[in-house]
């Protein structure tokens, strides 16, 4: 009865997080060139846009990252092995929620 009962949450968690999974992977190219100054080239009079920081660039998969792990560390320590594998996938769906639906990216333009 638990087994079934936790195998019935797991998917409810994993049919939630899915479209905002797929959603994810669809990427808009732009034609952006985050250029560096360099002495080779002559002063411009407009400036040069920096690049954006490590956790900017990256801040999807750093948020999703920190929830799995904490998540595997939870459930490891509530529930052993299983558990870790639980708390896993938990921790997983959970950083994508806050990721992508509670802390969306705004754009700066």
């Amino acid at each position: 009865m638990r087994k079934s009962l936790a195998t019935l949450a797991m998917l409810a968690l994993l049919l939630l997080a899915l479209p905002f999974a797929a959603d994810a992977q669809c990427r808009r190219v732009s034609r952006r060139s985050y250029k560096t100054r360099s002495y080779s080239t002559p002063t411009r009079y407009y400036a040069q846009r920096q690049r954006p920081s490590f956790y900017r660039r990256h801040r999807n998969l750093i948020n999703i990252g920190i929830a799995t792990g904490a998540g595997a560390l939870i459930g490891g320590v509530a529930g052993g092995r299983k558990g870790a594998l639980i708390g896993t996938a938990s921790g997983a769906g959970l950083g994508a929620f806050y990721t992508y639906v509670l802390k969306a990216k705004k754009r700066r333009y």
